[in-house]
């Protein structure tokens, strides 16, 4: 599988119609613009709610620049995706009827479900919310799937690597027994449950995705990759807990998306069921992440910091199943795509810097 060239993919795309649910954020952009890219007719529907433009200005927490920076990054997309010819449409995928209005209008032949809130962190604060967002959105999914199988050829579902929970040994695969803790991860698995036994049920096809500490682009969830280079361009430390040896494996947008992309375009139809790991593949710790920022703003203040008891125990993602099945290769290494997205941000943030003066 390995020997098939990413654009000779595009063939199987070109007469597909996906639709991404909650696909307005950072991960369903980026996979929007890429598949619009490779010839395939997209839309979004999205509430706008989570990371949204109008929670970015009244947020009381950002102020100044991030907000400014923020703010661009969102208009950003929304202009990336018109410019591609990427449909988005506003619709509360809570409610059904709201949801099956945008089936029957834009008649798609393959569903990406994304719909969920963006962190841990966030799904511990709002449960309710979490179990929202994640699975009332996908139970209307799987419904409106259900009664067209036959014009629905698959139903990708965005999971995360936060089902395995504590790692036993320095990597996991697919065949590895998730013990998700916390809300979002639970969410996380029981979304993939969900999808299983619709799968097994009504004859879907189906695909799981579990990726694993993101980075890129126009990302506003703050995930580390963010909060260690927004902190070196604002003279804050970047906090080393247990001098910085906790290891996670870190994934550039562009990765993952080339992954789904793969597993979209070659997924075989109402047989095929699979999960995938797409992942760099090897796991680099918080100190590596923190030397890379370092390179690019050299300022940088480093402080130790005692280990979390609660912070999960990860390690890398094994991505054989993806190579075997996919042809699936990340291309990005910390060294390259995270050391490219912090250049990017550091002019980002002068940008906004300039805007903020301007007024």
């Amino acid at each position: 599988m390995s020997s098939i060239p990413y654009d000779t993919l595009r063939p199987k795309l070109t007469d597909q119609r996906i639709l991404l649910v909650g696909g307005a954020g950072f991960i369903g952009h980026n996979l929007a613009l890429e598949l619009a890219r490779m010839g395939a007719t997209v839309g979004i529907c999205d509430n706008l709610m989570v990371n949204s433009l109008i929670e970015n200005c009244y947020d009381p927490k950002r102020t100044g620049v991030q907000r400014v920076a923020y703010q661009n990054f969102l208009l950003d997309r929304f202009l990336m995706l018109r410019e591609s010819g990427v449909e988005l449409m506003n619709c509360d995928a809570r409610l059904l009827a709201d949801l099956g209005r945008v089936f029957e209008s834009f008649q798609p032949t393959k569903v990406v479900q994304m719909a969920a809130i963006a962190s841990a962190v966030d799904a511990k604060a709002e449960p309710g919310l979490a179990f929202d967002l994640q699975l009332i959105t996908l139970r209307n999914v799987l419904e409106l799937v259900r009664p067209k199988v036959k014009d629905i050829n698959q139903v990708m579902f965005m999971s995360s690597s936060t089902v395995y929970g504590d790692f036993e040994g320095d990597s996991v695969d697919e065949t590895t027994f998730p013990r998700p803790e916390g809300i979002y991860a639970n969410a996380k698995f029981m979304g993939e449950r969900l999808v299983r036994t619709y799968r097994t049920q009504y004859g879907l096809g189906t695909t799981v995705i579990r990726p694993s500490a993101l980075y890129g682009e126009r990302c506003i969830s703050r995930r580390v990759s963010q909060i260690f280079i927004e902190n070196a361009l604002t003279g804050k430390p970047l906090l080393l807990e247990g001098g910085g040896d906790g290891r996670l494996d870190f994934t550039y947008i562009n990765d993952l998306v080339q992954g789904m992309v793969r597993a979209l375009a070659l997924h075989r139809g109402h047989d095929d069921s699979s999960t995938f790991n797409i992942t760099f593949g090897n796991a680099r710790t918080i100190a590596d992440l923190a030397a890379v920022v370092k390179s690019v703003v050299p300022e940088t203040i480093l402080e130790e910091r005692p280990r979390a008891v609660d912070k999960p125990i990860r390690g890398t993602l094994s991505i054989d199943r993806a190579r075997e099945k996919l042809g699936f290769e990340p291309t990005w290494t910390l060294e390259t795509g995270y050391k490219q997205y912090c250049e990017w941000y550091a002019e980002q943030w002068r940008r906004a810097q300039h805007q903020v003066e301007a007024n």
